[in-house]
């Protein structure tokens, strides 16, 4: 693979880390499978989209995006919390909605964004920046996005709905209200996947209706990835590996495409992906035993061995 393709895989690891970094809020901070991904991301695509291609601030049409995302997890946490709808059905039901919104919003299946002034745009007045200028900037977007959720994620707040995902019960009986908990956590990831979708929409150059299908499982696949590698035993260590894994899943995408897989293969690949990153820690694990096993064995013979002599 040419450096230039790894550059590539690079920054679209990072463009794509916001939407990880929602995947991971939901189903490991709040432990809530969240289905609403799909549409979100589209969500965030369409919105930024049409606002640049009608006149608007590239980075105004990512807070605008953001807020749309938000309200998409607002709706899903409604659902659940208020209807009592289970979480898999709430996000389903969203994500469905937001199909036939999202083509509201665009009045089209596809928007092109190639001759519309987008937040990279600014590169290409500076020739030195040009080569790495969209990782540059993913790298600081994505280190502003991690800062920011760190320090909220260890605040009072962020401390209460991190205990919703860990023990319900118990945060109840403290007097937690975990619904709120659940609907501030569930707008925060949605936000943060609108988000993702806002700058992947300009960095690619268009937006579509389809670009959001199989979302989820690319986060998810990437957050498993980052933890197996990474680990999570602290709010750090999970939140940097919900990155490198969504770098790492980049790479192995440009990857297996530079050998030569069709593109259709893409969605099988990624569901492959994920089961071996779900089976590696068991592997692991198990591989471990063994070899303890094997040791205590030796150890044992050993020392058997110098009693008799």
């Amino acid at each position: 693979m040419s450096l230039s393709v790894w550059l590539g895989a690079l920054e679209q690891g990072l463009l794509w880390g916001a939407m990880v970094l929602g995947v991971y809020m939901t189903f490991r901070v709040l432990d809530f499978p969240d289905l609403t991904v799909d549409g979100s991301f589209t969500l965030g695509a369409a919105v930024a989209a049409k606002l640049i291609l009608s006149g608007y601030d590239p980075w105004l049409a990512l807070v605008v995006a953001l807020l749309c995302g938000a309200l998409a997890g607002l709706v899903t946490g409604l659902l659940h919390t208020q209807l009592k709808v289970a979480p898999l059905l709430a996000g389903i039901l969203t994500m469905i909605a937001l199909y036939s919104i999202n083509l509201r919003i665009m009045g089209q299946a596809n928007l092109s964004l190639l001759r519309a002034p987008t937040i990279f745009t600014w590169i290409k007045g500076y020739a030195a920046l040009v080569p790495l200028g969209p990782f540059l900037l993913g790298l600081m977007l994505v280190a502003l996005v991690l800062v920011l959720l760190y320090l909220f994620l260890d605040t009072e707040l962020g401390m209460a709905i991190r205990a919703t995902g860990d023990n319900e019960q118990m945060i109840r009986s403290l007097g937690v209200n975990t619904n709120t908990m659940k609907l501030i956590g569930l707008a925060i990831a949605n936000a943060l996947i609108a988000l993702s979708g806002g700058l992947i929409a300009q960095y690619q150059g268009f937006a579509d209706i389809g670009m959001g299908i199989g979302m989820i499982v690319a986060g998810l696949a990437a957050v498993i990835i980052g933890e197996a590698l990474v680990g999570r035993q602290t709010l750090v260590r999970a939140l940097l590996a919900a990155i490198t894994g969504s770098i790492i899943y980049r790479a192995v995408i440009s990857l297996v495409l530079q050998l030569g897989l069709p593109p259709t293969d893409l969605k099988l690949l990624t569901s492959l992906i994920v089961v071996i990153a779900m089976a590696f820690p068991l592997v692991r694990r198990h591989l471990g035993l063994k070899t303890l096993r094997l040791r205590s064995e030796q150890g044992a013979a050993a020392k058997q061995s110098n009693e008799d002599l």
